[in-house]
């Protein structure tokens, strides 16, 4: 199975998206943002973290015209697998393929940390490899992280279960204090109506591998390979 991993100018976790991908059994591609057309046969894109064109104007907002968008917006449609991890989530949301977005954290600081997030749905495609309510750690480095949308998106995304991951303390528990940004009710992912586009602002592919300290993220690129 064949995986695409786009760089943009800024992004600084494509290589750790390939090392990912690869150690899960895919083949990875690297394909430059000004490229027009995804490689033949591609499965699954992972826009990955950093800061898409310095994060001028809103993060994200830059990346979204980047001339291999056009492909990326297609094959989306046509029902193939994209993940957006932290800066993808955002490029994700300006392009509208996940609704809502990302605004400044609330406190107005940049977070690095590892966080606890529960996985409150293990049904789709990205995290079926996860126990239901299982708590995982992973680490987020993102200043705007705090996830937003209107009343009427938010009831959508609960409604149709649409919310993958949610920041909790390490006992699962769904908390004010656990939540590093600010995200309405904890959300730390979602994925879009048709379930094939998973954004979300930790990041699995830091914790790939145990001698990272952490294997947790792997789960999601065997899952998605599967």
């Amino acid at each position: 199975m064949n995986c695409s991993v786009i760089t943009f100018p800024g992004s600084n976790c494509d290589h750790d998206a390939i090392f990912a991908a690869e150690l899960a059994g895919w083949k990875v591609k690297n394909v430059w943002h000004e490229e027009r057309i995804l490689p033949i046969g591609t499965d699954l894109i992972i826009l990955p973290g950093g800061f898409s064109y310095g994060d001028y104007l809103r993060c994200g907002a830059i990346a979204r015209f980047s001339p291999i968008m056009h492909d990326v917006v297609k094959f989306a449609e046509k029902g193939g697998y994209i993940i957006g991890i932290c800066n993808g989530f955002q490029i994700l949301t300006e392009t509208k393929l996940l609704p809502g977005v990302l605004l400044r954290n609330n406190n107005l600081m940049f977070r690095c940390k590892d966080v606890s997030i529960r996985v409150t749905n293990n049904k789709t495609a990205f995290t079926n490899k996860y126990v239901e309510n299982e708590v995982i750690t992973l680490p987020i480095a993102h200043g705007d992280g705090n996830y937003y949308a209107d009343e009427e998106v938010i009831n959508e995304l609960e409604g149709e279960d649409r919310v993958v991951f949610r920041y909790s303390d390490e006992n699962g528990n769904i908390t004010e204090d656990a939540n590093p940004n600010g995200s309405i009710n904890n959300i730390a992912g979602i994925i879009n109506g048709q379930g094939n586009v998973l954004g979300m602002m930790p990041h699995p592919e830091r914790y790939s591998d145990k001698t990272l300290s952490s294997d947790a993220g792997l789960k999601m690129f065997l899952g998605i390979l599967e």
